[in-house]
């Protein structure tokens, strides 16, 4: 449109905002490629169907432009990500934290715990803690996620097998694909 002046917030150059070149590639209003044509004569042809002239691909030699209602491609890419973030999926990690000498007790709640936890969709990270000489006997920490993953085989799969990090040894639990589905459609 005439006099119409903008930058666009992603960046795009539109209208008498495209400098610095003489010549560009024009793409029309109906999507047809017109060729590598004067800036002037782009902006006069834009005018002319009453549509702003959008620099899209400014890297490219020449510069790309399209001819096109800025407000309307502006309302539709918004209406995009609108939708694309409607249909992420959040994944949540609750983490439970042990110790190489936690007795068997504890170890039944906090496998309980992420039962619950794997049943609601929810990824589950245990952290074996390992102070001082405790780091020498990492078998029992191995052991210890052994035993939590041969408890919660019915309803979590092990996403990442037991290593160290520094002093901590981690295990990662993700919820099998049908608790994975039902937490998806609440």
């Amino acid at each position: 449109m005439k006099g119409r002046v903008k930058i666009a917030s992603s960046g795009l150059r539109i209208n008498s905002n495209i400098r610095g070149v003489r010549e560009v590639r024009l793409i029309d209003h109906a999507n047809n490629n017109i060729g590598v044509v004067g800036i002037s004569y782009a902006q006069e042809r834009a005018e002319a169907a009453g549509l702003d002239l959008v620099e899209v691909a400014p890297k490219a030699r020449p510069p790309v432009c399209r001819i096109m209602d800025y407000g309307k491609f502006q309302y539709e890419q918004r209406r995009k990500e609108r939708k694309s973030k409607k249909n992420q999926i959040k994944v949540t990690v609750k983490e439970i934290q042990l110790r190489p000498k936690t007795d068997e007790y504890h170890l039944q709640f906090d496998i309980k715990r992420a039962e619950k936890w794997l049943q609601e969709g929810k990824k589950v990270k245990f952290r074996v803690r390992f102070r001082g000489r405790e780091i020498t006997h990492q078998y029992i920490g191995r052991d210890r996620l052994g035993r939590i993953e041969e408890a919660l085989k019915d309803v979590g799969v092990v996403e990442q097998r037991p290593n160290i990090e520094g002093r901590d040894m981690l295990m990662i639990l993700a919820p099998t694909k049908e608790f994975r589905q039902s937490s998806e459609k609440q």
